[in-house]
């Protein structure tokens, strides 16, 4: 039977968690950082510029699905116990208030600093599709969430086999047929593969607990998904062009599936450094431990920082017209989550205000 187990119970750590969600929540800074640019046509910007951008993209594409994967782990443990509404009252307790606070927040930022208009429609779609566009994640988890008590059972009573069985179909479902349709104008049926989604990495974060693999080989691997998602972007930019060019940048190609599930396998083999005996607490195991505790707000709270920066609103831009791209989105990236943090960390030290900020 495979028995999956949380991370800390598999490395002996909380580090590799508080790792994976670190990593995790920088990449999806970093991806947003360089989102100002992308959007733009290769044409209207100079290439080294736009590859740059590419690149920055492609790494932080992967902050998602270790989101996912390492959610996975923590949450299908076939010997976790507990009634669906337990279940569900844990999930309210620690997303509902959240969500709706900063559901709030970003309808108010909408109206009165973009200046968007308020109208009945506006309200109604955001609260069906979320009021910014970072919010498509917590609908998905919610979804993911729903499926949890049944999938947990289903894990419970799979053996390797079973749980290979599920992530071949899922990776030629979800990844395979719709790189097959860019090389081809045949496609197979949709309803052919219908195990489709963001529930393969959920599962798959399960499954990785059994994989052994070398870091070096890892890397390698990793090292290669990453090359071909930006390589296969720019190829497709100076080619087809339109929203077709940033296929290998979805979270469900080919390449970004490889290097996803390759960058968990690698972050899951570090271990903190042991002196006498004893695991040393390092200032940056502190750092890390901070970070992760903290990927919820910073997550909902970011994209309003990001965009601050970005426009100026502290005093200062910084964007792809006043730094220089190499520089720029990992120093907007920095600076993001610094500004988070030292909002968020003396605000969650009170009570009520840690509830609704999450």
């Amino acid at each position: 039977m495979l028995q999956g187990k949380n991370l800390n119970q598999e490395r002996g750590l909380s580090i590799p968690v508080d790792l994976i969600r670190t990593v995790a929540i920088v990449g999806v800074i970093l991806l947003h950082a360089a989102n100002d640019l992308t959007v733009q046509q290769m044409g209207q910007l100079e290439i080294v510029r736009w590859v740059t951008v590419d690149i920055y993209q492609s790494l932080g594409r992967i902050g998602v699905p270790l989101f996912v994967m390492l959610t996975g782990v923590l949450l299908l443990q076939p010997s976790k116990n507990e009634s669906i509404s337990v279940f569900f009252k844990k999930r309210w307790s620690r997303l509902g208030l959240p969500f709706i606070f900063w559901g709030a927040a970003y309808f108010a930022y909408d109206f009165f600093v973009l200046h968007q208009a308020i109208t009945t429609n506006a309200i109604i779609q955001g609260i069906l599709t979320g009021p910014y566009y970072h919010f498509w994640y917590l609908y998905m988890l919610f979804g993911l969430y729903l499926l949890t008590p049944i999938l947990r059972i289903l894990l419970a009573h799979s053996d390797n086999k079973i749980m290979k069985y599920f992530t071949i179909l899922w990776f030629l479902g979800a990844s395979i047929i719709p790189f097959a349709g860019l090389l081809t104008t045949y496609h197979l049926d949709s309803n052919v593969l219908t195990i489709t989604g963001m529930v393969g990495y959920f599962v798959l974060g399960v499954f990785l607990l059994t994989v052994k693999i070398s870091r070096s080989v890892a890397l390698i691997i990793m090292s290669v998904g990453i090359a071909l998602t930006v390589i296969g972007t720019y190829v497709l930019a100076a080619t087809i062009g339109g929203g077709t060019m940033f296929f290998f940048q979805e979270y469900l190609s080919p390449t970004m599936v490889l290097a996803s599930v390759m960058l968990f396998l690698l972050l899951t083999t570090i271990k903190p450094p042991e002196g006498n005996g004893k695991i040393t607490i390092s200032r940056g195991n502190k750092i890390l431990k901070i970070i992760s505790q903290n990927t919820l707000p910073i997550f909902l709270f970011h994209v309003m920082v990001l965009e601050s920066l970005q426009a100026g609103y502290f005093g200062f831009a910084i964007n792809g017209n006043t730094v220089n791209s190499i520089i720029g989105v990992p120093l907007m990236t920095a600076i993001t989550l610094l500004i988070c943090l030292a909002i968020i960390i003396p605000l969650k030290k009170v009570p009520l205000i840690k509830q609704l900020i999450g």
